[in-house]
């Protein structure tokens, strides 16, 4: 296949590379791979605001062309659940999106939607993989024609119809963090009748010299607004907008799994279904679940799972503990620019920080944190196989419940507590988690996990 191709790997969500590995013939390679595994189009190409996204969306629509498939071109930047979106919505046999979400400014990378508007499973991405090759055009009398469209204003119109709701006397500030969602989001909590301030709302293919992650860290001004200033509520989205963080007065930061149970809850209100999240998001949600009689179904670390098993099991809503949320019957995937509309719905209904304070009352306060272990990437399968076999009955005083093995090891106590033991994706690391109803507890269930895996390391 060459070192070309070789350089090309499809991880947990597209491929992302620093730009002297994601080069435009690299690109070409994973266009023709897409043209050949699609046979047909339309297929949908969009980009996010670095500077080098524009032209390598280019680079990816004429290789479709010239094999033939007709090519919608986003018109500018935009948000990837736009195009994940825009995908179901004009069925159409699938999108590439050049973007590198969080990643510093010289990264890029490209993920491919197919024709659901869902993350791509492994079968697909493998399957692109062993495809990868130059360019293969087709006669020019037959090359597809490149349609520049605009994403945004039927999403966007799509979007104030799914949510529905009057923002009218409601103060939200917007932290773009010059990705993408810049006059997206904001955009679409005016149409809704919020008064907006924004933040980092310019393109800046530099990102201010932050990467684009809507951490705690990153958004001392947003903290700053919502919580000493005018604002109600705020909303920051991540690079390529799929991700969101929230804030709010009373608890600043908002704990991303308290965000899901919160959006959760609202959209019971009125709706029945289902919750999905990962193994490492935090058992709040089940709670909310249980007192509605619904059910929570447990999937792997990874989108791509959590929209496979919303689609299996006709869940209400998907997420995950670092932001990405999905409802779906609007788009089985992270949707950071919808959910902000939602996250505002629920709180001009009523304040999210009220909200909170409901379900702590209902059933108490839970804490999570997470450590790392050193192990290299050749020891990760033997450590857990190992560790199979050495589980005790008992873990820092606590009697195991149940053991669920779906992404490495979670063990789950009788009092709801838990410890999780999982490869790290990218790093030669175990990660260990632990979430407890107490910090105290979680430190003892850090420290007992850490001394489950260490000696098998």
């Amino acid at each position: 296949m060459g070192t070309d191709a070789d350089a090309i790997e499809f991880g947990t969500d597209g491929w992302r590379a620093t730009l002297d590995v994601f080069t435009k013939p690299r690109v070409r390679m994973v266009g023709q791979a897409v043209a050949t595994y699609l046979g047909e189009g339309p297929v949908a190409v969009g980009y996010d605001a670095r500077d080098s996204s524009r032209g390598f969306a280019e680079e990816l629509a004429r290789t479709l062309a010239g094999n033939g498939i007709e090519v919608l071109l986003s018109e500018r930047d935009c948000p990837t659940p736009v195009v994940g979106w825009t995908v179901r919505d004009r069925d159409l046999a699938g999108a590439l999106m050049i973007t590198a979400s969080h990643n510093p400014p010289n990264y890029n990378g490209v993920k491919f939607i197919p024709g659901a508007g869902a993350p791509a499973l492994p079968e697909a991405t493998d399957r692109l993989t062993e495809l990868l090759a130059e360019p293969d055009p087709v006669p020019e009398s037959e090359y597809g024609t490149v349609t520049e469209t605009d994403f945004v204003e039927p999403y966007l119109e799509h979007a104030l119809a799914f949510v529905d709701t009057d923002l009218s006397g409601l103060t939200v500030a917007y932290d773009a963090m010059h990705g993408s969602g810049r006059d997206v989001t904001g955009d679409l909590l005016e149409r809704a009748g919020a008064d907006v301030i924004e933040f980092r709302c310019e393109r800046d293919p530099e990102f201010g010299g932050t990467p684009p992650e809507p951490e705690a860290d990153r958004l001392h001004d947003l903290i700053e607004e919502v919580t000493e200033g005018e604002a109600d509520l705020g909303i920051a989205n991540d690079g390529d907008a799929d991700r969101i963080s929230v804030v709010t007065p009373g608890e600043g930061f908002l704990d991303p799994s308290l965000q899901y149970a919160v959006l959760y809850a609202f959209l019971l209100e009125e709706e029945s279904g289902a919750a999905v999240r990962t193994v490492s998001t935090s058992s709040i949600i089940d709670k909310v679940a249980r007192e509605h009689s619904e059910d929570v179904i447990e999937t792997a670390v990874g989108f791509k799972w959590v929209a496979q098993a919303m689609k299996d099991h006709d869940a209400l809503m998907g997420g995950e503990e670092s932001g990405g949320f999905g409802i779906t019957s609007h788009l089985r995937n992270k949707d950071g620019v919808l959910i902000a509309l939602l996250a505002a719905a629920a709180e001009a209904e009523q304040s999210i920080d009220d909200r909170i304070a409901a379900i702590h009352n209902e059933h108490g306060h839970v804490f999570q944190d997470r450590i790392s272990v050193a192990c290299p990437d050749d020891r990760k399968e033997g450590v857990l196989a190992e560790l199979d076999g050495a589980l005790p009955d008992e873990v820092a005083g606590a009697t195991v419940a149940d053991v669920n093995t779906v992404d490495g090891f979670k063990i789950t106590f009788e009092d709801d507590n838990w410890l999780l033991v999982r490869p790290s994706g990218t790093e030669p690391k175990l990660r260990v988690y632990a979430e407890a109803d107490s910090p105290e507890r979680v430190e003892e269930l850090l420290d007992a996990g850490r001394d489950l895996v260490e000696p098998l390391v």
